[in-house]
């Protein structure tokens, strides 16, 4: 049942389940800031937010499940704006800067999501498909200009290359922080000759 939870809409759950669902939502991003990624258990989050554990695997298949819904709920949620500047790389730049600050606001959320978007659960997997489409939707937001849609290579480097920014912070190779002027340096050079 968990795969079928957090589609958009909530198909399929009354509103005592959805309830329980953003419960064991809050009760997860507590947990988590509370303990960290590595001591929180799916069991602890029940006990949190006052439920018995069978139901929260009910609506989640895992830990990284969780973290993979939190930071897909938490990117989602920031307004997607589509960067301020008069060209499309300052737009880009203005972009990517907007979504690793908001991935800053969250470092605990940060650190977890990292080595949870790597594994094999069917609903991460889903989720990460997800959270890929976000970063590409708004980075074609930033490139389009009217009459000429962004080039779709160009859109798949950096979708590339915020994730691999991501994952190497992740790894421990630079800090959330250090990412944004990365990735709008890197945006510089992906674009040359591609106003």
């Amino acid at each position: 049942m968990s795969s079928q939870v957090f589609e958009t809409p909530r198909q399929g759950l009354n509103p005592r389940r959805a309830e329980t669902v953003e419960r064991l939502l809050a009760a997860g991003l507590e947990e988590l800031r509370a303990v960290g990624h590595e001591a929180l258990t799916v069991r602890t989050v029940a006990q949190r937010a006052g439920v018995s554990p069978a139901t929260a695997y009910t609506y989640l298949a895992s830990k990284n499940h969780l973290f993979a819904e939190l930071f897909w709920r938490h990117l989602s949620s920031a307004e997607a704006g589509h960067g301020v500047g008069s060209t499309p790389i300052e737009r880009l730049q203005a972009t990517m800067r907007a979504l690793t600050a908001r991935i800053v606001e969250e470092p605990e959320l940060a650190a977890a999501v990292t080595p949870a978007l790597l594994g094999t659960d069917p609903d991460v997997a889903r989720l990460r498909l997800r959270i890929g489409a976000e970063f590409l939707a708004r980075f074609e937001a930033a490139l389009a200009e009217p009459g000429r849609p962004a080039d779709p290579a160009v859109l798949e480097v950096l979708v590339l290359t915020l994730s691999g920014a991501l994952l190497q912070a992740g790894m421990g190779l630079m800090t959330y922080d250090e990412i944004a002027e990365r990735l709008a340096s890197a945006a510089e050079v992906i674009l040359r000759g591609n106003p």
